[in-house]
């Protein structure tokens, strides 16, 4: 998805809320303030461009300016420490569903709201799941989702957030206890934002449960642009009977090969924004789980 007038002031405002993260002076913050305005994209010079692209550009002046190529490297072991402690709360839930992998499946789009649970306790994280998980998500994108999966050999799942993978961690293991099927896990090679990469991967044990693969995208992309990634995410990407794609930036850059992935992937993310209100049909804050 190109963006749209609405991810300006969005992107802006994530800009600012990454910096206010980082241990800079009022100076330099107003410097780099200044440097992430005058990229043409967010002066409505160009439009032929994705969100992710332009937040690589951001996340680019950022490393710059820090001299840090991973600023939120501590960000994302809390955001993957939190989580894991609420990991037998989540599992619990799953173990007692009528319909394991579809509150599994729920959990791991609810997972792309960890960035804003993270200052929680741990009770009002559980409270807050348990409240969020009366949303419905579509029954017959779900049904199709099912039967897709259950046909599948080959699973190949784009992994967004740090924290997040602690939810797609539950959605692997429930799926491996009903599908024979072999799953490979995409994360960033290039620290992105709060992305996960095999670092925190690893940590949160996805490697014991799927093969992990860096995507081999050379720069703070936080999205998946397959003519960027290597040749190995591609040759998974041609023989997947079946692709997941977590959280928003991997939907905004894969949605504009969805034609190349007909009949084969299904884009799991949050309704955060109008945009994708206005393109799904599913209010604000609201999960979605859409078949392409």
């Amino acid at each position: 998805m190109l963006i749209k007038p609405d991810c300006i002031p969005c992107i802006l405002r994530m800009s600012i809320t990454a910096i206010r993260e980082l241990a800079l002076n009022d100076s330099d913050v107003k410097e780099l303030y200044v440097r992430i305005l005058e990229l043409p994209s967010l002066r409505g010079q160009s439009w032929d461009i994705t969100s992710a692209e332009i937040i690589e550009l951001v996340w680019g002046e950022i490393a710059d300016k820090t001299k840090n190529a991973d600023p939120f490297y501590s960000l994302k072991q809390e955001q993957n420490n939190r989580i894991m402690e609420v990991y037998p709360f989540l599992e619990k839930l799953v173990d007692e569903a009528s319909d394991p992998l579809y509150t599994a499946a729920k959990l791991a789009i609810l997972g792309n709201a960890i960035d804003v649970m993270l200052t929680d306790s741990r009770q009002r994280i559980e409270n807050s799941i348990t409240e969020k998980l009366e949303a419905p998500i579509s029954k017959a994108m779900y049904g199709e989702f099912e039967k897709r999966l259950k046909q599948s050999r080959r699973l190949l799942i784009f992994g967004d957030n740090a924290g997040e993978i602690v939810f797609d961690r539950l959605l692997i293991e429930t799926i491996k206890k009903i599908c024979d099927t072999e799953i490979a896990f995409v994360v960033r090679s290039v620290p992105a934002l709060n992305d996960a990469t095999l670092d925190e991967a690893r940590v949160v044990g996805i490697d014991k449960i799927a093969t992990l693969v860096e995507n081999g995208i050379d720069g703070p992309l936080p999205g998946t642009i397959l003519k960027r990634c290597s040749n190995e995410v591609n040759d998974l990407v041609g023989r997947a009977d079946l692709i997941i794609s977590k959280g928003g930036g991997n939907f905004d850059t894969l949605e504009e090969e969805k034609k190349y992935l007909k009949d084969k992937i299904t884009f799991m993310l949050l309704s955060k924004c109008d945009p994708y209100y206005k393109y799904f049909g599913v209010e604000i804050h609201q999960p979605i789980l859409a078949n392409f």
